[in-house]
């Protein structure tokens, strides 16, 4: 009795570490940001139904190698913000692989490599089947994605963080999803994608909000520290408001269907990320906001790609 007992203690024990080594590497992931790089993916594929054809295996290649190339930009992070001593095992956030859950830093590189090796390997069979300006397109993009936080004067540093993620990740992934099916871009494409692009720079100002003091202390110069905690609070509520009225603005004026207004249904997710920082200070305070700052990206995104489905089936 008392050995069954020891065995399934063992095991018990056993299922307990696999479990937390499971969630140590999601959390490296940092799978709320992903929302950013598969998004832009479904809206800029639903504008290319208009092309009546659809290569789903395209689709499928471009939406994985879209989601590594973000992955591997997170380990990079994950990477960097350590050998730069800006992680430490009091740190608040999904972040801290390294030092707290006792990851290897080069084992995390070497994987963030791995990741844009097989995102390579992805955008050669998309480069095959449509354009090999895609190619060019691609490594910049990659190359932004190592920048961001490698190199000797990382983009995540600067104040121009969200601009550079909403472009890179919303404009360009949106127009180039459309151009891999269809092998053009249109005026529609360019509209849409820019709401989705600030959105997308939206996750990054929330995870510089909260981050701010920290970043602060540690020489960074961001946007949100430029502009002060609580004018760049006033600054993201902005960016939630500016995409909503550009998206009415492209439909009032006919130049999307008014399909997309369905995007206007994620407000209150919105709401709720905004109202989440004001009148907070700590960071584990506003994690949830932040959070609510990537869903609302999601919904949108969502809402965004189904209307313009709907406009071209109804």
């Amino acid at each position: 009795m008392h050995e069954d007992l020891k065995t399934n203690t063992q095991h018990a024990g056993t299922s307990s570490n696999q479990l937390k080594s499971v969630k140590v590497w999601w959390r490296l992931l940092r799978p709320h940001t992903l929302t950013a790089s598969f998004i832009p993916v479904l809206i800029g594929t639903a504008l290319a139904v208009k092309a009546e054809h659809i290569h789903i295996w395209l689709f499928g290649a471009m939406m994985l190698a879209s989601i590594l190339i973000q992955t591997a930009t997170n380990m990079f992070n994950e990477y960097y913000d350590f050998k730069r001593g800006l992680d430490t095992s009091e740190s608040v956030g999904i972040g801290g692989a390294i030092v707290r859950e006792g990851i290897q830093a080069k084992t995390v590189l070497r994987l963030a490599l791995s990741l844009f090796a097989a995102a390579v390997l992805l955008g050669i069979y998309v480069c095959f089947n449509s354009s090999w300006w895609i190619a060019v397109v691609g490594l910049i993009c990659m190359t932004i994605g190592y920048l961001y936080t490698g190199g000797p004067y990382p983009i995540a540093y600067t104040p121009f963080g969200e601009l550079v993620s909403g472009f890179f990740m919303g404009f360009i992934i949106i127009v180039m999803s459309l151009f891999i099916q269809t092998h053009f871009i249109t005026l529609e494409s360019i509209l849409i994608s820019i709401p989705t692009a600030i959105l997308i720079g939206a996750i990054l100002m929330a995870n510089n909000i909260r981050d701010f003091d920290g970043d602060k202390q540690n020489g960074r110069r961001t946007l949100a520290i430029i502009l002060g905690k609580k004018k760049a609070v006033q600054f993201l509520t902005g960016m939630f408001a500016v995409s909503y009225v550009w998206i009415a603005f492209i439909a009032i004026l006919h130049l999307a269907s008014s399909w997309v207004l369905l995007a206007f249904t994620s407000i209150p997710k919105a709401v709720k990320a905004s109202r989440g920082f004001y009148g907070k200070s700590s960071p584990l305070e506003m994690m949830p906001a932040m959070e609510a700052t990537a869903q609302t990206n999601t919904l949108f995104g969502f809402l965004l790609a189904l209307g313009i489905l709907l406009a071209n089936w109804i």
